[in-house]
This record gives C-alpha cells, structure tokens and sequence, in this order.
C-alpha cells in the first residue's frame, strides 16, 4: 500500500505538470524527426569545377553522378575560394592538376576517389598533382569537426549553467529581494549578464585554447578571432539560458529544453552534411545561432580566414545577444512591474 501511495503521488504530480509531460512525449518525436530529414536527404555527389579536360574524362565524371561545372582560369580560382565546388581540375599537357578545396577531409576522398576511377589506371607521367586550398592531406576528421565542437560545448553548457543558476536566484529568494529594491529591470539583467559573462569570457578563452593548444585541432588562423566567436556564442547562450529560465519552476524543467532548444542546432551546426538536405530545412537552420558560430570558427581556423570573413557572423551574434536580452528585461514583467 504504502508503494502504491508513493506510485499515485508521482502520478498527480506529474499530471499537474503538462509542460513535463508535452517535452516528453513531443521533444523525442521532434529529435527523431529532424533525424529523418537529415539521414534521409539526397546522396552528396562532389561539385568538380573543370578548366581544361579531355571529353571523355568529363564524361566520365558525370557518369560517375559528379556535378561538372565549366570554368574559366580565374573563375575556378573564385569558386574554389567560396566554396562552390569542392575541387577544380586542369589538364596541363595530358596531365591533371587538382586543386582541393579541402576543408571537408571526407569531401575530399570522394573526388580523388571519382578522378583516379575516371582516370582509369594512369602512368606515371599522368599521375594527377594535387594541392590543397585549405587544410591537408592528412588531415583529420577531428580537425574539421573540431570548430564546430568548440561552438557546441560553449553554448551547451553556459546554456544549462546559466539557466539553472537563474533559476537558483528564483528558488533562494535572491531574485525577489532584488526586485524589491528600485533596481531597474535593464539594470538587473545587464549585472546578471555582467557577472556571469565574466566567467563565461574565461570559460571560451580556455575551451578554445586547450582545443588548439592540448588537443592540437587544426588552426590557420588567428586565435583572437576564434575568442571574438566564442565569446559571442557564451554570451548568446547565456541571454537564451536566463530567458527559458523564468519559464521554468525547477531544475528538471530547465533541463527539459535542452532537447528543444540545443539539440536541433548540432544538426544543422555543420556535424551533418546540409548540402543534402531540401532547401527549406537548410534556410531552418539559418535560424540557429550554433550555426553561424560553427561557420565563423571553421573559417578561422580550417580556412584561415580573419576578422573580415567573418563580420556577418558575429553580427548576427550580436544580434541575437540583443534580442535576447531585451526579451530577458521583459520577461522580469513577470515578477515585477517596474
């Protein structure tokens, strides 16, 4: 009896609490589908731009499900730079000379892959000479996903810690008895983002430098670069962490939007192929912030690209920061008019 007591206790409550019981019936079904767009998109065939070749190597690659595009000498070079193919072949007397985009190790494979398969058995003479536009021959699966990496784990956890140390100012009374004083609701949110943006500037400054520094992720850029995004993904992740926060009653809950809100953005962060998926789910994910962060540090540090390259995607941080936070000061309206 007193097992079934117990039973029937969690029983009410959790029928008390319908946000508990929606996250776990809709979050999992939300996950599992995002999956299904993703694995179930088109096959990737390589974007092989072509300069000089014979016909039927051309042929030969289109057959092989290539997308062959024709271009002019400083065309390929613009392409290849903006990453709208994946390689640019020119034959030079009889002999090809493949330049890789090469940031993506796997694309990478497949093109010499579908070259040497078109090429039939070459000579000695007719070996391809190959160079890298980024990155290198040996490089690593875990130095391409490395940046997106980097962005993930700042976000998630200045996410979760953000959101339940909020939360924790709510359930001690510490945020009441501020709000009691004439501290204004923007004052209030800029101390906490102050405050805790302090350790998360420390927090990104030694995520990024153990990841180049100890762990020997690839790095062709500068590291202040990679500080600027890192810095702006915490600080994003902490305005979006505090602002759940007052939506939720307890730990679990805040916890509870980790599959909603973090989760959908390592799919579209760069983990996955979004080349193969249809084109409204790709603009989806433009909507994400993790998205515009793991682009920004793959141009850093797999490209070697500067603070130049990247404007767009810290703006684009920084907007979110700003929506955020002022969604924060409103969000206080909850608790107290001011």
């Amino acid at each position: 009896m007193r097992v079934k007591a117990v039973m029937l206790r969690i029983l009410r409550q959790l029928g008390h609490d319908k946000r508990t019981i929606g996250l776990m019936i809709l979050a999992p079904m939300l996950v599992l589908t995002l999956m299904s767009f993703i694995f179930n998109g088109a096959e990737y065939h390589p974007k092989i731009g072509i300069v000089n070749a014979p016909i039927s190597f051309v042929t030969k690659l289109e057959d092989s499900d290539a997308i062959v595009i024709r271009y002019g000498e400083n065309e390929s070079d613009a392409a290849l730079k903006r990453s709208l193919v994946d390689a640019v072949i020119d034959y030079k007397s009889g002999k090809p000379y493949i330049r890789l985009e090469g940031s993506d190790p796997g694309k990478s494979a497949t093109v010499m892959k579908l070259v040497r398969e078109a090429m039939g058995q070459p000579t000695q003479a007719a070996e391809p000479d190959v160079t890298y536009l980024y990155g290198y021959e040996s490089m690593s699966s875990f130095d391409n996903f490395g940046p997106i990496l980097i962005g993930f784990f700042v976000f998630f956890f200045v996410f979760l810690i953000a959101g339940v140390s909020f939360l924790g100012e709510r359930d001690t009374g510490t945020l009441e008895r501020v709000l009691a004083t004439p501290l204004r609701r923007w004052e209030l949110v800029l101390g906490y983002i102050l405050g805790f943006g302090t350790f998360t500037v420390l927090q990104s400054a030694l995520i990024a430098w153990y990841s180049i520094g100890v762990l020997d992720i690839m790095m062709a850029g500068s590291f202040l670069p990679v500080l600027l995004i890192t810095v702006l993904t915490a600080m994003v992740a902490l305005t979006i962490g505090t602002f759940l926060s007052t939506y939720a009653d307890n730990d679990l809950q805040m916890i509870q939007f980790v599959p909603i809100i973090v989760v959908p953005q390592v799919f579209f962060s760069g983990l996955f192929d979004l080349s193969t998926m249809t084109p409204w789910l790709r603009y989806f994910g433009r909507l994400m912030p993790l998205w515009y962060a793991s682009d920004a540090l793959r141009d850093i540090m797999i490209r070697g690209k500067g603070f130049r390259d990247i404007v767009f995607d810290a703006f684009v941080l920084v907007a979110f920061f700003g929506f955020f936070t002022a969604a924060n000061i409103l969000a206080l309206k909850k608790h107290r008019k001011i």
